[in-house]
């Protein structure tokens, strides 16, 4: 097990590599750049100044000195500093990700909960109006994008019913409460959980039926077990084992869902924070924040790799 560990992360480190290569690439390619885009009609500036700045951020340099700067900061362990605040990247980012992972969490706990819950009973009730509506339910779960499932939210429950916040983490002006913040999580936390609901409930569905009919399932019912134990116990265990690889395969998109997410019900996590450094062409913290969701995306992988075993003995990774 350690060996297999060991030869997973050192295989993610050149993935790393390229993909902070391809990305900041793209970052620079970007029209402007950070010194342009601090320029407003309040705030205009000379020539002089803007070379002046350019060479105090290095971006003067070529782009490939600039990238072996960069990858010399982070053996270091630094990130950098934000071109546009001065701040650490990582202080910057150390306070964002909280808010997202409570997001990313929530969201994701509440979609395979009520994903696998609907999906189970949905294949016990095989060719029934539950089974029939709960199919349907979840092709138009699937179909609605997460931008316009947050929006549509935002407009039913807080515009039109206002039962619940449509933006922030907290009400403004009151101290911060775990009753308020869970407010406030709902709306947002639904917009991303209810498509990756409908994922794991049509997944769930399908495991499932694979697995009612086998052999052991039939020994199980043969035996007397209560048939809560024959679901749970027997049949369940054994379905989980594709939603697993489902599961780690949602974290990708939940980090790319949570950026439009977080912009639309303006969450301070690191989705939003990657928003502004992109209008404001703030590599630094681009750079940072694509490093950290690349580390968490493939600790992620290994993790549901790992998961793999204890659902199943059979597989091992000695």
């Amino acid at each position: 097990m350690l060996s297999y560990l060991l030869r997973k992360l050192l295989l993610g480190v050149p993935v790393l590599f390229g993909v902070t290569i391809i990305v900041f690439a793209i970052a620079h390619a970007m029209p402007g750049d950070a010194v342009l885009a601090m320029i407003t009609a309040e705030a205009p500036s000379s020539e002089e100044l803007i070379a002046m700045r350019r060479g105090e951020l290095g971006l003067d340099q070529p782009l490939y000195i600039q990238y072996l700067n960069w990858i010399g900061q982070i053996l270091h362990g630094n990130l950098g500093r934000s071109f546009v605040n001065g701040r650490s990247v990582a202080a910057i980012i150390g306070e964002r990700l909280p808010m997202t992972l409570e997001l990313m969490g929530v969201a994701l706990l509440a979609a395979f909960v009520i994903g696998t819950t609907l999906g189970v009973i949905s294949a016990l009730r095989q060719y029934r109006l539950t089974d029939y509506s709960l199919t349907l339910g979840g092709f138009v779960g699937v179909s609605i994008p997460d931008f316009f499932m947050g929006l549509l939210l935002v407009y039913v429950f807080a515009l039109e019913l206002r039962w619940l916040p449509s933006s922030g983490i907290s009400t403004a002006g009151e101290s911060f409460s775990l009753a308020d913040n869970l407010r406030h999580l709902v709306l947002p936390a639904a917009a991303l959980a209810l498509f990756r609901a409908a994922i794991f409930m049509r997944y769930a569905r399908a495991g499932m039926l694979e697995v009612l009919n086998q052999s052991y399932m039939r020994t199980a019912r043969a035996k007397g077990l209560k048939p809560s134990t024959i679901v749970l116990r027997h049949g369940l265990r054994n379905a989980l084992i594709p939603l697993v690889t489902v599961f780690g395969l949602a974290l990708p998109t939940l980090f790319g869902g949570s950026v439009v997410i977080e912009t639309i019900f303006q969450w301070p996590g690191i989705g939003l924070m990657f928003i502004d450094a992109v209008v404001n062409r703030d590599s630094p913290v681009i750079m940072g924040y694509v490093l950290i969701t690349a580390i968490i995306v493939m600790l992620a992988n290994l993790a549901t790799d790992l998961a793999y075993s204890v659902l199943d003995p059979r597989v091992s990774y000695d």
